[in-house]
């Protein structure tokens, strides 16, 4: 499951209303299961889809203390792979019989996509909240390990006692918002190589 952290003003609600408006629709349907504070919105094909084979992806959100972490699961879409093989098996026998299933073929790379699709309008509801994968002002700060202080992050020294910060310093991830120690080298949610 990847794992990315949206820092800022941004809510669980928001997130799966959002999720909720652009993929309840069509083939799809779309549920939210939770409270303000945690929540999963589920969306899959209908029972019985119009065209295209069956799929299903589940989207967990968290409020965590500087905005929301949000979890894709895998998608399940044996069901697309199985609609994509009688579109391949009845082509063989008949090259005519695409011409029918081009709905089918449509709908199924849609589906393929859904993941995708899903982290884009994630990621245009946390841009118009004014949320990035960076820390908010509200977490800006770090705590002096000597004194207890709390200093701006990025400060070589504490402003209080002089102590050196260099291990104290906090930064996130730019790929997916994980707050991670100015030492590390690679992301521990995402793998991403840190620059």
């Amino acid at each position: 499951m990847e794992t990315r952290i949206f820092h800022g003003d941004l809510t669980v609600t928001e997130i799966a209303k959002a999720l909720y408006a652009n993929f309840n629709r069509n083939n799809l349907r779309a549920q939210i299961f939770g409270s303000d504070k945690k929540a999963t919105v589920q969306i899959a094909s209908l029972n019985k889809p119009i065209s295209g084979g069956p799929t299903a992806l589940s989207v967990n959100l968290e409020q965590v203390e500087d905005g929301v972490a949000i979890q894709i699961g895998k998608q399940s879409w044996l069901g697309v792979a199985a609609s994509l093989g009688i579109t391949a098996l009845t082509t063989l026998k008949n090259p005519w019989s695409l011409i029918g299933r081009l709905d089918d073929i449509a709908v199924d790379i849609e589906s393929i996509q859904l993941s995708d699709q899903v982290w884009e309008v994630i990621e245009e509801s946390a841009q118009i909240a004014g949320a990035t994968y960076e820390l908010s002002e509200r977490l800006r700060r770090q705590v002096c390990s000597y004194c207890g202080a709390a200093n701006p992050i990025g400060e070589p020294t504490c402003i209080a006692c002089g102590a050196p910060s260099g291990k104290d310093q906090l930064y996130t991830c730019t790929n997916c918002g994980f707050v991670i120690h100015k030492s590390e080298t690679i992301c521990p949610n995402c793998g991403n190589k840190i620059i």
